[in-house]
Formats: C-alpha cells, sequence, structure tokens
C-alpha cells in the first residue's frame, strides 16, 4: 500500500516540490512540538507554583543577560515563552482542526443533500449559505460566540469555551464546502453510473454516500487544507479581541494580547515570537493547500 502511494502522480508531484516539502517539514515540527509540548518544553507554563516575578522580562538569547534556560525569554509572570508558545500551539491546533472538522462534517452534508435532492430545498439551503457568505466569516463567529456565551450560565461558560469557539468558527466555515459539494454533486447525479443505482433499486442515502460522496470528496480536501489556515487565524483574532479562548488557556492568539501590552515599552519579544509562529504556522498549511490544489487539478498534469 506504501509502496503503491509512492509511485502515485500525488507523491511525485510532491517530491518534485521544494515549496511543499519544505512547507511539510515546517508543520510537521510545529505540530510535534505541539503535541508533545508536556514532554519537549523546557518548563510548564502552566504551573503557577513554579513561576517567580524575580524571573519576568528576561530577554531572549543575543541580548545583554539573556538566559538558555528562556532561550526567547520570559513574560511579565516570568513565563518561559518557548514553552508557552509550545502549549499556546496545541490550543490553535485544537480548535482550527476541531472547527474545520466540524464544518466538513455540516458543509459537505447540506451541499450533498441540496445537490442530490434538488428542487425546493436546494434554494432554502444555498439561499441560507449566500446569505451567510455576504458577512465576514469572523463577523458570524464572532456573533455566535457572543450569542452563546450569554446564553451559558457564568458557571458553565469557561469550562465550555473551547467547544463553543469551535462550534462558532466551524458555523462560519460550512458554506464554502457546501457550495462546493453541491456543484459537484450536481454534476455527478446526472452521470450513468448514479442513473444505473437508481435502476436497480439502491436508496438514495446509500448513493449519495457510496456513489456520490467519493467523487465529491477531492475539492474538500483542498478547502479543509486551506480552511485551517483560516480557522486557526480566526481563533487567533478572537482570542486578541479578548472574546476567544480564557487565560487559563491560552493559545497563540492570547499570548499575542498579552505581549501587545508591553510591545512599546521594550519587552518585544513576548509579543513577536509567538506572532511569528503564528505567521509560520499559517503560511506553511496555506503552500501545502496550493500545492494540493495544483496537484489535484487534472488540467495541470
Amino acid at each position: 500500500m506504501l509502496g503503491r502511494f509512492w509511485d502515485s502522480d500525488l507523491a511525485y508531484s510532491f517530491r518534485t516540490s521544494p515549496v511543499a516539502v519544505v512547507s511539510a517539514l515546517v508543520a510537521l515540527i510545529l505540530v510535534i512540538a505541539a503535541a508533545f509540548a508536556p514532554w519537549l518544553a523546557p518548563h510548564d507554563p502552566m504551573d503557577v507554583a513554579s513561576l517567580s516575578l524575580l524571573d519576568s522580562f528576561k530577554p531572549p538569547v543575543g541580548m545583554p543577560e539573556a538566559d538558555w534556560s528562556n532561550p526567547l525569554g520570559t513574560d511579565n509572570q516570568g513565563r518561559d515563552v518557548l514553552s508557552a508558545i509550545m502549549y499556546g500551539m496545541r490550543i490553535s491546533l485544537l480548535v482550527g482542526i476541531s472547527s474545520v472538522l466540524f464544518a466538513i462534517v455540516v458543509g459537505v452534508g447540506i451541499g450533498l443533500l441540496a445537490g442530490y435532492v434538488g428542487g425546493l430545498l436546494d434554494t432554502v439551503l444555498m439561499r441560507v449559505a449566500d446569505v451567510q457568505l455576504t458577512f465576514p466569516s469572523i463577523l458570524t463567529a464572532l456573533l455566535v460566540d457572543g450569542v452563546i456565551s450569554a446564553a451559558l450560565p457564568r458557571t458553565m461558560r469557561d469550562a465550555l469555551q473551547i467547544d463553543v469557539i469551535i462550534f462558532a468558527i466551524g458555523i462560519s466555515l460550512w458554506p464554502n464546502f457546501a457550495r462546493t459539494v453541491r456543484g459537484s454533486t450536481l454534476v455527478e447525479r446526472g452521470k450513468d453510473y448514479v442513473m444505473a443505482a437508481r435502476i436497480i433499486g439502491v436508496p438514495s442515502w446509500r448513493i449519495m454516500l457510496s456513489h456520490v460522496l467519493p467523487n465529491v470528496i477531492g475539492p474538500v480536501l483542498v478547502i479543509g487544507t486551506l480552511g485551517l489556515g483560516l480557522a486557526i487565524i480566526a481563533e487567533a483574532t478572537l482570542s486578541f479581541l479578548g472574546v476567544g479562548l480564557p487565560p487559563t488557556q491560552p493559545s497563540l492568539g492570547t499570548l499575542i494580547r498579552f505581549g501587545d501590552d508591553f510591545l512599546f515599552s521594550g519587552q518585544w519579544w513576548v509579543s513577536v515570537f509567538p506572532g511569528l509562529t503564528l505567521v509560520l504556522m499559517v503560511l506553511a498549511i496555506n503552500l501545502l493547500g496550493d500545492w494540493l490544489r495544483d496537484a489535484l487539478n487534472p488540467r495541470l498534469r
């Protein structure tokens, strides 16, 4: 199986694309650093007992009075910036991946149903998607997050904040998947293999899942990869605005917001290094998405 994949056109396209290889390596390093942060991070930034205000605002390596135990410096509470970034990436990737998966499930389901059934159902669902697409996704996420957070009791708000932000970002992204799958489904439902399945009495739900869905999933992978970068940026934006995750679970956006207070007082590293990590992560993911889009496009082969 692995040998067949290595000899496939997709693997060959990946091997011959330096940008894709470098982007994949960068993304892999960041994912490993985030996934194994409890074992790889030099310090535990969530352990309040280990923090000391005497260690606050240590500069990064290369500046006077730097300490190799804190290679990227420390913040105002004495937390190691490198360790905070590694833990923050865990939250950012968790929210980004979960929200994109949620958007894929909702968007693909609605697009498949609208494209296959057609008629009034198709019209209603696509008009809802069109209305939502008129609003920027970040505004939709802000609205959903605000409404749900206001409706929840105060005791449940912090405990469910990650779930709320995943739902808010996922809801803001589903129309892109729905419209793409709906267009592909309209093409596939008129083909001979779908007609043959109908003639022999295969149920509609089985035709959609077993026959149509595998043939329309390709563009979803591309949109999902690009959507992951958008979801991570959306989470960082919400956290930067103070309506995202709680301070007890800092993501990259939260770290940037904390460091922004000290950016012009000389402690630039508190905000700059989390910001550079966010840029690097999103750039690597977007470049992989661009490569995947070109690799799956038969016109470019």
